[in-house]
């Protein structure tokens, strides 16, 4: 816990070496998704579903790889279209309000 985030956010200081590290893994977080993701379609769409306990079930697996792979492109595809609509027609409504503060030089941040 406390280890991890002092390690991580540079004891809540906010400055270069914090910000390169957030700004990294704000970067590698997403390709680390989009890897596991295709990993996922890979091996469990491609094999089909299986018997946990072992027994040769060749006769009984479903070949659900065509289904569920168009399902989950059209899943991602209609949830990229949805937030590109909502930021492209209202693109402050999934913004934070304190960015509209406007900034006070003589005021330090909470």
């Amino acid at each position: 816990g406390n280890t991890l985030t002092i390690w991580l956010w540079g004891n809540f200081s906010v400055s270069k070496a914090t910000l390169m590290r957030f700004f990294s893994f704000h970067f590698i977080l997403p390709m680390l998704m989009t890897l596991m993701i295709f990993i996922h379609i890979l091996f469990l769409h491609n094999k089909g579903s299986n018997n946990p306990l072992g027994v040769n079930s060749n006769f009984d697996k479903l070949p659900f790889h065509p289904f569920f792979s168009w399902k989950d492109i059209l899943g991602v595809m209609f949830i990229m279209n949805f937030f590109m609509i909502i930021t492209l027609i209202c693109p402050y409504s999934l913004m934070d309000p304190d960015n509209f503060t406007p900034a006070n030089p003589m005021v330090t941040p909470i």
